[in-house]
């Protein structure tokens, strides 16, 4: 019978992701409701030493699956362990932090799992018994409520910075145990031959607790320098609408929405930003919106906490000269 909570740590180089945290943090609280273990499996490479202290957020044991092929992460060889520890163990329900690795991650092993899977959910509840996951669809405008039937486990991704994390308690680890599983060089069809490290610092866009988009209304890619300026006071990070990255404005990873990334951040600062659907998808889920536009009819005001109608070239100087004084 399927019982227990599982989830999957994402590490990077030995070191968890944000991610991580909040995705332990949301399956013990699952687990506890259903009067369960919260299990999280831990992949990669001589990493076991950093296992116990996933037990500060909640984690009641960390399955350590430990070999040199699982560093850095390959689809291949991640869905290969994942499957066959899940098949031995059944877990009621599988939890994945919906990151571009672990988006990357649920879909194939939902497929070779032969199971069902909510993509990017905001909301995770237990009804009796089962695993209910809310997640946004039709870009935002509405929500769907998914349920599960005779499917297990039961998995769900969910999106980044809006599950609450738990405060770290010292005096708590988990249980740690080796993990036994099987890797087939034979599946093994990707391989990692070099990785290109982003040395700029910057806090990804996904993991950002407060982001400065740019759109249209920036004019030009020089333009973008008032914004990493407000950033910088503020420990934010830059992001940019799809037409600004269209126009080489920017690049690509910087950009925020439905075909770029789905963001959460406490405070999301829109600069002449129209607020197309497709960007409004990408970070509706915002704890503060504020919106910085000419136009007063522009639609991302009508998804605003707060808005400034007038240009943004007067406005975003002034407040970060005021932010300097205070920050």
């Amino acid at each position: 019978m399927a019982q227990g909570v599982w989830t999957i740590a994402e590490q990077r180089n030995g070191e968890f992701r944000k991610i991580t945290y909040e995705m332990i943090s949301e399956g013990k609280r699952l687990a506890d409701a259903l009067g369960q273990e919260l299990t999280v499996l831990l992949l990669g490479s001589n990493i076991k030493d950093k296992a116990a202290d996933l037990g500060q957020y909640g984690a009641d044991k960390v399955l350590v699956a430990d070999d040199a092929r699982l560093e850095p992460y390959t689809t291949d060889a991640y869905v290969s362990v994942i499957a066959e520890l899940t098949k031995a163990n059944e877990p009621a329900i599988l939890l994945i932090g919906g990151s571009v690795q672990g988006k990357d991650l649920a879909g194939r092993l939902a497929a070779r799992l032969d199971v069902g899977m909510a993509q990017d959910c905001t909301e995770l509840l237990i009804d009796g018994g089962n695993l209910v996951a809310i997640r946004p669809i039709y870009a935002g405008k509405l929500y769907a409520k998914v349920t599960y039937e005779n499917s297990f486990p039961q998995m769900a991704t969910a999106r980044p910075n809006v599950m609450a994390m738990n405060e770290p308690d010292s005096s708590k680890s988990a249980e740690v145990a080796d993990a036994s599983f099987t890797l087939d060089d034979g599946m093994l069809k990707t391989k990692v031959v070099n990785v290109d490290k982003d040395t700029s610092g910057k806090v990804d866009l996904t993991e950002a607790d407060k982001i400065v988009s740019g759109g249209r209304g920036m004019k030009g890619a020089d333009e973008f320098k008032i914004l990493e300026d407000l950033a910088d006071v503020i420990g934010a990070s830059v992001g940019a609408s799809r037409s600004a990255v269209d126009a080489g404005w920017r690049e690509h990873t910087d950009q925020v929405g439905q075909t770029g990334k789905v963001v959460s951040p406490s405070l999301y600062i829109a600069c002449g930003i129209s607020g197309a659907i497709q960007h409004l998808a990408g970070m509706s889920t915002s704890k503060v919106i504020v919106a910085i536009n000419k136009d007063e009819d522009a639609p991302i005001f009508q998804k605003a906490d707060y808005g400034v109608v007038a240009d943004l070239f007067d406005v975003v100087p002034a407040l970060t000269e005021e932010l300097k004084k205070i920050v």
